[in-house]
């Protein structure tokens, strides 16, 4: 391959001339000036129509407005602003036709309120535009979030019900509005997804001669369950890491199948919907033709587990074949808003599972849940997340209600590589936040509990002697040989505020630790 480049050389001080300068500023007068008298002869002014039709006949006919060929149109457009424009396209027709031309609007920028009243503009703009912009920015306002239908701030006169009205009224108008910011979202993803980037995409597949690893993660709807057909059987063959992650897939279609995966003979690493992987894939990559799998990223989400379903997930059986073929198998899981009697069928005790990840909005985890996980992972489990974000004015959920141990103290003794523990929205006692510290010690790499989540019994907050937020400080940073404290601002955490965005973070590293 030869490559050209063309190097300026460099100009002392005050090379350019002011003859230079002046015939550059000439030229872009002219331009202009000849724009404007265009501009001027298609807006018919009344006693120039004789002129106007001498100067623009056009095979002995007289030629208007519409007359005017689509790529003139298009390059007069070129020179004016979006508002300009759209002034410009009101004189006929065949102007306005030429308006949404792609060449005219490879950025688009849209500023809505979240009202549905904003769907109709959306819509047009989105038919009109969807299918080719290339840059797409849509920016809500916020202005309109807590105002109107009853709102705190709207000064309105609760009554008897107090902080409980308030709160209910907030929630009401939060879920009206969040309704419509996610139709209008929507309204824009479901636009795009006939945009010609999927094409693109699949272009790429197909033109690719040393692809290595490919990782499409949660990527709107680019990746369809036609795209894998696109590479060649060379590359596949080839092929070492496969991510395929987007939980908007509608109904039961699935990125890959059985079928095509027998193409990945060489594959390292994997990361799926747990519901695509069936047993059938399972039993193909615990095939003689495939090399070891090393790594297995599975995200379980609610969405899926409704529209999928777990009947033809791999049981026990499959699970301990795949490890016998695969000695260094490790398994990453993060499950959205998964119902415990969900969770209890997908944890099947022969899953080597090093890291699994609880994030919920709906559900919660039990405490027999965690309570399985700790004795039946005891021997992989390194990475435990588990995050809620359940609005309960009543408080925390207790995974230690009515137990004698607490199932969080449980996992810390059991799981001997335990190096990560993070927690939000579930009640963690403080003397038990010691214990962790203390079963672990320098071993548990990273503890990450809310302040809001923690509480302490009544006998150390009685204690008038000992402040219990400095004991407890104290006698975790002993316990884990370094300094700790509890998180203070849950927004500063990606794992709470973009949990996708995290897994997928997270299953990047995984993967490449191989």
């Amino acid at each position: 391959m030869l490559l050209f480049l063309s190097v300026p050389q460099p100009r002392p001080p005050g090379a350019r001339t002011r003859a230079r300068a002046s015939r550059v500023a000439r030229w872009r007068r002219q331009r202009l000036h000849r724009l404007r008298g265009l501009l001027r002869g298609l807006r018919g002014r009344p006693g120039t129509g004789s002129r106007r039709r001498s100067r623009m006949a056009l095979c002995g006919q007289a030629a208007g407005a519409a007359s005017l060929p689509s790529e003139l149109i298009v390059h007069i457009f070129s020179f004016l602003s979006a508002p300009d424009r759209l002034r410009a396209s009101a004189s006929c027709s065949h102007w306005r036709e030429c308006l949404f031309y792609p060449a005219l609007w490879p950025q688009l920028r849209i500023s809505l309120r979240v009202s549905p009243a904003e769907q109709p503009r959306l819509e047009f703009l989105m038919r009109k535009c969807g299918w080719f912009v290339r840059e797409l920015r849509v920016e809500f306002a916020a202005e309109n979030y807590l105002s109107g239908g009853g709102g705190p701030g709207d000064g309105a006169d609760t009554g008897g019900g107090g902080e409980e009205v308030e709160a209910l009224q907030l929630s009401t108008r939060w879920l009206e509005v969040l309704h419509t910011y996610l139709e209008l979202v929507l309204c824009v993803l479901v636009s795009i997804r006939n945009n010609r980037i999927q094409q693109l995409f699949e272009e790429i597949l197909s033109n690719s001669r040393q692809l290595r690893w490919l990782s499409c993660g949660f990527m709107l709807e680019i990746v369809t369950p036609t795209s894998l057909s696109s590479l060649s059987n060379s590359i596949a063959n080839t092929m070492e890491h496969l991510s395929l992650l987007d939980n908007n897939i509608p109904g039961n279609s699935t990125l890959i199948t059985a079928v095509e995966l027998e193409r990945f003979v060489n594959l390292c690493s994997l990361a799926l919907d747990f519901c695509d992987f069936t047993a059938e894939m399972a039993r193909v990559l615990t095939d003689s033709n495939h090399v070891p799998l090393q790594r297995l990223s599975l995200l379980v989400h609610n969405v899926s587990v409704m529209h999928k379903s777990l009947d033809n997930m791999p049981n026990d059986e499959h699970w301990k074949a795949l490890s016998r073929k695969s000695t260094g198998l490790r398994v990453y899981i993060m499950a959205f808003d998964i119902k415990s009697e969900d969770m209890l069928k997908i944890l099947k005790p022969s899953i080597p599972l090093e890291r699994i990840h609880f994030d919920s909005y709906i559900t919660c985890v039990s405490g027999a849940i965690v309570d399985l996980i700790s004795r039946q992972y005891d021997k992989f489990l390194s990475h435990f997340i588990l995050m809620n974000d359940v609005i309960d004015t009543s408080g925390f959920p207790d995974l230690s209600d009515n137990r004698n141990e607490d199932p969080l103290v449980l996992l810390a003794w059991r799981c001997t590589k335990l190096s990560l523990l993070a927690i939000h929205g579930y009640t963690v006692w403080a003397h038990n936040l010691i214990a962790i510290a203390r079963l672990r010690g320098p071993d548990l790499k990273v503890l990450e509990v809310t302040e809001e989540s923690i509480d302490f019994d009544q006998g150390e907050l009685a204690d008038q002697d000992v402040d219990p937020v400095h004991n407890l400080i104290e006698q975790v940073s002993l316990g884990l040989g370094q300094p700790w404290h509890a998180v203070m601002d849950i927004e500063s955490l990606s794992v709470f505020t973009e949990p996708n965005r995290h897994f997928y973070r997270e299953m990047q590293s995984f993967s490449e630790g191989i």
